[in-house]
């Protein structure tokens, strides 16, 4: 029984007793106090709201009780259906809209929802905006329409098609390469949605796909993050050859991974630097990822000439990064692509056809693109706390003691980092679960995990 209220949105676990889960009455003070911090906020004259989900099981009732309630806030609902999370970003900026409901709960397990916020440029709100409406939540300071002025329901089923037009239109996807090119893909969609748009993409791309777990009724095959562990299925298929590529997504298509045509893991850190790679030969410029992501953007980005910045970790950070600097691509190194020509939101569909016309226009094998970049291994360990330990202390003392070295770089707008000249190590203390989160990278995998456990023992000397 799980109820997270944080600045992002709401997420849970669904069924159980009220205040410990995701249940009707808390999507119904949750989805009131956004409305009333979308009026408050005064950004849009517009007195629409869209709302998309994912295929979760539990989707269709979230979606009942949040459309329902933003009506009874007298606001003019569109509902765009099953959609993913970038189509519905995208929906909120073409059809005007004042803000969006996008209802899915990303890689968590199927018996898991959520709610994530929208402003009316289809991004997520701001650190400041998601504290006011948890504010206005908690005091349930909310008014709703009488008769009169109760809002409207429509619903709209075009902006798949709108969005993978949009898509096609970018200059740097080249539609008549990747038709020359004549892929064979298998695509593990995770029974979502990204079984119902990705067909469609593949399709108007000349990309012949084979589907895997492509029926959108949420009862997810396996754990649906889209890491090695969990993908044994789609990589025994490649294994056994004749095909060029393996793509994952999660359940809302924000995430992409790839797997090279012997079946190996292309590395979710690498979905960003190959598309990254490919846009700055192209259109040279700055780069943007969280502190947790690998090393290798940088060595890309400068390789092209631009400058590398680190934002902490958060979608919105990132994004609010790459405006800062004028990024040309940004993300995450969970396979989350950011491309600004498109819009601002980690897109999976944009990333596919990015990553498509550069491995038609380089005309090599999926292995040997991934090997054309720095090789870096990511070590992931936690440090798992005691309710009497002050984090913030120790992550003080880990600043000052490192701080004093020559060869590091210290970086603390999340947590602290200590760039080393050939590897990194990140603590980070969880916003969900009571732990540090230790990421060390190096260019092996044993040089990782000794460094995250060296930084483990500093911590555990400390408590």
């Amino acid at each position: 029984m799980t109820l997270i209220k944080s600045i992002s949105g709401i997420r849970g676990t669904i069924g159980g007793p009220v205040g410990d889960t995701l249940n009707p009455l808390d999507i119904v003070k949750f989805t009131s106090a956004y409305a009333t911090f979308i009026r408050k906020s005064g950004k849009s004259n517009s007195n629409k709201i869209v709302v998309g989900r994912d295929a979760r099981i539990s989707g269709e009732m979230v979606k009942n009780v949040v459309c329902g309630t933003l009506m009874g806030m007298g606001y003019d609902v569109i509902n765009i259906g099953l959609a993913s999370t970038p189509t519905t970003e995208l929906a909120v900026r073409m059809s005007g809209a004042a803000g969006g409901i996008i209802i899915t709960a990303s890689h968590n397990p199927r018996h898991w929802n959520a709610l994530k916020l929208l402003n009316a440029e289809g991004e997520f709100l701001t650190k400041d905006e998601g504290n006011e409406v948890l504010a206005i939540a908690e005091k349930e300071a909310f008014d709703y329409a009488d008769v009169d002025h109760m809002g409207k329901y429509q619903e709209d089923n075009t902006f798949d098609k709108r969005h993978i037009d949009s898509v096609l239109s970018l200059q740097l996807v080249d539609l008549e390469a990747i038709r020359n090119a004549h892929f064979k893909v298998i695509v593990d969609s995770i029974n979502s949605v990204g079984g119902i748009i990705l067909p469609k993409l593949l399709e108007s791309l000349g990309v012949e796909a084979k589907f895997l777990n492509g029926e959108a009724n949420g009862d997810f095959a396996h754990n649906p993050e889209p890491l090695e562990k969990n993908l044994t299925g789609i990589m025994g298929e490649m294994k056994n050859g004749g095909y060029d590529l393996g793509i994952v997504v999660d359940p809302d298509v924000d995430r992409l991974a790839f797997i090279c045509e012997n079946g190996e893991m292309f590395g979710e850190e690498y979905t960003l630097v190959s598309v990254a790679d490919y846009v700055l030969a192209h259109t040279p410029g700055n780069t943007v990822s969280n502190l947790s992501s690998t090393r290798a953007l940088r060595d890309v980005t400068e390789k092209h000439g631009g400058k590398y910045t680190a934002a902490a970790v958060g979608e919105v950070n990132v994004t609010t990064k790459m405006k800062d600097v004028h990024a040309v691509i940004g993300g995450e190194g969970n396979g989350g692509v950011i491309y600004p020509e498109s819009h601002y939101g980690r897109d999976a569909l944009v990333g596919i056809a990015l990553f498509l016309s550069s491995l038609a226009k380089k005309g090599c094998k999926v292995s040997e693109l991934r090997a054309s970049f720095p090789e870096y291994c990511i070590a992931k360990n936690r440090i798992d706390l005691t309710p009497e330990t002050d984090v913030d202390a120790i992550l003080v003392k880990v600043k000052e003691l490192y701080g004093a070295e020559t060869d590091v770089t210290v970086t603390d707008i999340d947590g602290v980092k200590l760039d080393f000249p050939d590897k990194w190590v990140h603590l980070r203390k969880s916003n969900t679960e009571p732990i540090i989160r230790v990421y060390s990278e190096a260019q092996t995998m044993a040089e990782a995990d000794a460094l995250g456990k060296k930084l483990m023992d500093v911590v555990y000397s400390m408590q």
